[in-house]
């Protein structure tokens, strides 16, 4: 059944009397929002043991001077253990991980630094992203920058320019990584308030602190040599997670008179169909549609829930494969209501 039967089946939601009107099978989300302190443990013992351990590891490979390939090939490890850490990160923001608010703000901070992400500061952002996400007229909140067709026809020549650069896989996730994580995080996010400007300066301290501790035990060309890689892989990986989350043929969009929160989730959001491997070190993200519609729902328990709503499986799978020609597509066509390419 297709997932536009789906909602509809269900009695898409609608303002009823100034609520907003869920369908039936919505309710049933809250059975899985409940977080569990052992398994919170065991993700966080499962992801930074090994990722601790495979930094020994190149450290040594580095001073002992073995062969590249094998050095690499412990960074890119190294890189998909970082993205598992990130997706940790994520569900503290979302305060998910575990049950206790103090837990998910204690290891929120500890984990934003080792992915070079302060808490407060992208909890900000990423929380407006939830509730603006499909929207046409609330743009740019922790999103992919994204131009309508007619904003584009109508922008300055240096303007389409920069546009067209920035949408290229060599910028958007080779650039993008780097810009991302060790300069765009450094600073606060636009209209936050003391807390989220403190969460950058403290995190920023703690880096600064981890590199000083590091440069003293290992060397800081050894350091270097290691954590760059890694934070580049792991941030290409991180940002192609989120770009086809939302950017993928048949993607919702809407202005705000128009924007239904059911579709936005359920159409406006991918469900990245991934290898068993590739979705533990996701943390199951790719189940994004049931996250966006329960986000306090723990990564360890999104599949659950996807298996026990029929409504939810409606929705039509991205293959890994499917999803690299969504690349190709630039630009909202407000008129066709889809996303196409520059040409």
């Amino acid at each position: 059944m297709a997932v536009t039967e789906a909602v509809s089946s269900g009695k898409s939601g609608q303002e009823q009397g100034g609520v907003y009107q869920w369908p039936a099978w919505h309710a049933t989300l809250a059975d899985y929002r409940t977080p569990s302190y052992l398994r919170a443990a065991w993700q966080l013992v499962t992801t930074l043991v090994p990722y601790g351990c495979l930094w020994l590891l190149l450290i040594r490979s580095i001073h002992r001077g073995y062969p590249y390939v094998l050095t690499l090939g412990l960074m890119i490890v190294a890189a998909a253990f970082l993205v598992r850490t990130f997706i940790l990160f994520h569900d503290c923001v979302h305060g998910s991980l575990f049950p206790r608010k103090e837990l998910n703000a204690f290891f929120g901070y500890v984990l934003g630094v080792l992915v070079f992400t302060p808490f407060e500061d992208w909890r900000f952002s990423h929380l407006r992203h939830h509730a603006t996400y499909a929207n046409l007229d609330v743009r740019g909140y922790g999103d992919i920058w994204t131009m309508t067709r007619t904003e584009y026809a109508s922008s300055s020549w240096s303007k389409r320019v920069f546009y067209r650069l920035y949408r290229t896989p060599l910028v958007l996730l080779g650039l993008g990584a780097f810009f991302s994580f060790l300069l765009r995080f450094r600073l606060p996010a636009r209209r936050v308030t003391r807390k989220e400007r403190v969460s950058v300066l403290f995190t920023n301290l703690l880096i600064i602190g981890v590199v000083m501790i590091a440069a003293r035990t290992m060397g800081w060309r050894t350091y270097l040599a290691v954590q760059l890689p890694v934070l580049w892989m792991a941030g290409v990986a991180g940002i192609w997670l989120f770009y086809v989350q939302h950017q993928f043929k048949g993607v919702y969009w809407a202005r705000k008179g128009d924007w239904d929160a059911l579709r936005a989730a359920m159409e406006g959001s991918s469900f990245y169909k991934l290898s068993p491997v590739l979705q533990w070190f996701s943390g199951s993200i790719g189940y994004h549609h049931v996250h966006h519609l329960g986000s306090r729902i723990p990564n360890y328990r999104l599949q659950e829930c996807y298996r026990a709503i029929p409504a939810l499986q409606a929705k039509p799978p991205l293959t890994l494969w499917q999803s690299l020609s969504s690349i190709r597509l630039k630009v909202w066509d407000e008129e066709r209501q889809r996303l196409v390419g520059f040409d």
